[in-house]
């Protein structure tokens, strides 16, 4: 394959070593890096400020076509931007007007043709198809997505975590083991160790509310997202010392959010789109610290000059 490699593959490909030999940042340090997050954040928070795929989402004004086209759309979120934002439209076109309708009445028989000639990196046709049936089915038993979901929430815990291993069982049953490669990828849990990237991002724009996000889902509390964590908030969680961890997995997910709560208890990934847009925009200088300048928290930033992570 000719070209750089994915985010997606870049995150992966980085070695289970599980420890650095640095603390976080201790709460005093976090606390002087608090100002110059917060006006990071609010140069993010506009709509305008940058291509990304929430926004296709934000087409659509009832919020039943918004909670069934942004699960669509984070679960393609994976791999180049402009690949991703066209593998989205793709499927959205064929949606229509109203996804929720379209997932409502969908039949495999009758309108497997329309999702079977798309197809997303590895994710085929057959795959999508899948998944539309899982949908439906959350549609026809629960009543949305967000009921299917607090079916296993439970908000004395300390997050979704438990939430999530128990929405994507629930929607892989019955399944068979023949799908394990493709639509089981949507669902993957943290119990098997998972960061869970997507299913992450999907939370954050339905239950958290700003300019980005849309905050359609008023039972589950922002306290209990966890980072959606891709390549850029690993880089960027390392360069400012959010984590002792060096593999990209729940564990880390756990830490850098544990470490992210200590400036806002109440909304601990509210930083999450700005520091993503920082790696995407290749402003945050990973392992590059003679050109460190160039990063706008490089006050911040203690970048380890040491590799992280080599391709296998």
């Amino acid at each position: 394959m000719c070209g750089q490699p994915s985010s997606y593959q870049l995150l992966n490909s980085i070695k289970p070593r599980m420890l650095v030999t640095r603390s976080v940042l201790s709460s005093i340090k976090l606390a002087k890096a608090k100002p110059e997050l917060e006006f990071l954040y609010t140069q993010y928070n506009k709509v305008e400020s940058t291509i990304d795929p929430v926004h296709l989402v934000r087409n659509y004004e009832d919020p039943v076509d918004r909670e069934i086209a942004g699960f669509c759309t984070a679960a393609l979120a994976f791999g180049r931007l402009a690949s991703v934002m066209t593998s989205i439209k793709a499927l959205l076109k064929v949606m229509g007007k109203s996804p929720a309708t379209f997932v409502r009445r969908f039949d495999r028989t009758r309108h497997g043709n329309l999702i079977r000639p798309l197809s997303h990196r590895w994710t085929r046709g057959e795959d999508l198809i899948d998944l539309l049936c899982i949908l439906r089915r959350m549609q026809e038993t629960a009543g949305s997505i967000e009921k299917f979901f607090l079916q296993g929430y439970d908000d004395k815990a300390g997050d979704v975590g438990t939430a999530l291993d128990s929405f994507c069982t629930r929607a892989l049953d019955g399944v068979g083991r023949d799908k394990a490669t493709g639509v089981k990828y949507f669902f993957p849990t943290p119990a098997h160790g998972s960061a869970c990237k997507r299913l992450n991002l999907y939370l954050r724009w339905m239950v958290r509310c700003d300019q980005i996000d849309f905050g359609i889902w008023k039972q589950v509390e922002p306290a209990k997202l966890v980072i959606p964590l891709d390549i850029h908030v690993f880089r960027v969680g390392q360069c400012l010392r959010l984590t002792r961890y060096r593999s990209p997995g729940w564990v880390m997910v756990r830490e850098i959010t544990e470490t992210l709560r200590q400036l806002d208890p109440n909304d601990p990934v509210k930083y999450d789109f700005s520091l993503c847009h920082l790696g995407m925009q290749k402003l945050c200088c990973f392992n590059q610290p003679k050109v460190k300048s160039l990063c706008p928290l490089r006050g911040l930033c203690q970048p380890d000059t040491r590799k992280i992570g080599r391709s296998r």
